[in-house]
């Protein structure tokens, strides 16, 4: 049995204030055993505009986010995901939105830039990522000692064949950053459908409150187990999710309905 958690957070735009609260809440969580801590998207800013993506893009392997997410897991002896920050992008401009797993040595062993990127306009509402975003392409799952993590961003969410082509997990993690209006009526929904029908645990760290710039996220950290039960939940603000990822759960729900077998397509 591995013990896993979700960070939730009301990040600023200032990102030396969200590393001070990463630490703490990394901190409670490894205390608490946690052996893989997720971090949610765009922990380290939630700025007032595009233009900020661009001011603190880091190069890959180079800056003051990176290396606090490296000490950080070396630090507790943790794999640490560091839900997604801004690298620099090939495409003049723009950056990518970058998941990167750390091993408990401090090592980043694997990277997830965004694939799906989000649009959403109403009449109080307007997001497109793929102003200021490049999107990534590849499929990215981690190998660890307690079996197949696969990565996906928010968005992703809505793309189940995503999620389909990283083959069997033990363990899927989403980091997001959902609105308010379409959270509360799509992101639990999503979640367990994920988990249900990959038939594995879905671990999604949010953005949870109201932020200094104006923007609601909607929160709602969880663990969800194969069965689609939520096993640990945290609605709004800072904080922590625990639960464990359990071998004989995935392995009991898989020979009741094998339907990972069943696939014909």
């Amino acid at each position: 049995m591995t013990k896993v958690a979700a960070i939730q957070m009301v990040s600023t735009p200032v990102i030396e204030e969200n590393i001070i609260t990463a630490r703490r809440l990394i901190a409670e969580a490894a205390a608490q055993g946690a052996q893989l801590v997720l971090l949610p998207e765009y922990w380290p800013s939630i700025g007032s505009g595009d233009a900020d993506k661009l001011t603190q893009a880091e190069k890959p392997g180079i800056g003051p986010v990176q290396n606090f997410l490296a000490n950080a897991a070396k630090e507790h002896g943790i794999w640490l995901i560091g839900g997604t920050l801004s690298l620099v992008s090939p495409v003049p401009g723009k950056v990518l939105n970058t998941a990167l797993v750390y091993n408990p040595q401090g090592e980043n062993v694997a990277r997830y830039d965004k694939i799906h990127l989000f649009g959403f306009t109403t009449e109080k509402e307007s997001y497109d990522e793929s102003a200021i975003i490049s999107p990534g392409c590849d499929v990215v799952g981690v190998e660890t000692p307690f079996g197949r993590v696969g990565l996906s961003v928010c968005y992703d969410l809505r793309f189940p064949e995503l999620f389909r082509a990283l083959g069997p997990c033990t363990l899927i993690v989403v980091p997001a950053a959902f609105t308010y209006t379409t959270g509360k009526v799509h992101w639990e929904i999503l979640l367990r459908a994920r988990a249900i029908e990959n038939q594995c645990y879905v671990l999604a760290a949010a953005q949870g409150g109201r932020h200094p710039t104006g923007r609601r996220t909607w929160g709602h950290s969880m663990l969800i187990d194969p069965w689609g039960e939520i096993k640990s939940v945290l609605l709004e603000g800072e904080g922590v999710v625990l639960g464990d990822v359990d071998p004989s759960v995935i392995a009991s729900v898989r020979e009741k309905i094998p339907a990972l077998k069943h696939r014909k397509l």
